[in-house]
């Protein structure tokens, strides 16, 4: 079994499809950690503000299969592929680890270097393995958000999912 990461964000429907992305990685994956929800404002392009939170689970899938599998979740969601890469999007799934796999893995780089650029993507990886070591950088999560130095607005949002408040383990 691999411990994989994921980053999830919506900025359509954004409510709507955060649970929508919940309800899936819990229907394929069983147990979930997931961190809190944040809000952001769009990176790259003007847009409405992000839904943004980070999932931890295990898989006996390829890091292929994964990446399919999650494509297919954004597809069921409404994900338009068609417009640019900077834009609105009712779900986007991103793999940030796989176990500690680093380099281009079936088409997935790893671990994922929004990591270390983005608030929306380290802040809640550190809420939820904070002690875990970033696979190539060998610093652990914590470290590089109170190392991080960017000026990007994030800010927690109260969120519910199946009667649990967020963040949250689920069996």
């Amino acid at each position: 079994m691999a411990q994989v990461f994921v980053s999830v964000g919506s900025n359509t429907e954004r409510e709507y499809y955060t649970r929508s992305a919940l309800d899936a990685l819990h229907q394929h994956f069983g147990a979930l950690n997931i961190s809190t929800v944040y809000e952001s404002e769009a990176v790259g392009f003007s847009g409405d503000n992000f839904f943004n939170f980070v999932a931890a689970f295990n898989t006996q899938l390829s890091v292929a299969d994964l990446s399919t599998l999650l494509k297919r979740i954004e597809d069921e969601n409404g994900r338009c592929r068609k417009g640019p890469k900077f834009s609105g999007r009712t779900l986007d799934i991103d793999i940030l680890t796989y176990d500690q796999l680093v380099g281009e893995h079936s088409g997935v780089q790893l671990p994922r270097g929004e990591i270390t650029k983005n608030a929306f993507v380290l802040k809640p990886l550190a809420d939820i393995a904070g002690d875990t070591l970033h696979p190539e950088l060998q610093i652990s999560y914590s470290a590089l958000w109170q190392d991080y130095a960017e000026q990007q607005s994030l800010w927690s949002v109260e969120f519910e999912w199946q009667g649990n408040s967020l963040p949250c383990s689920v069996g």
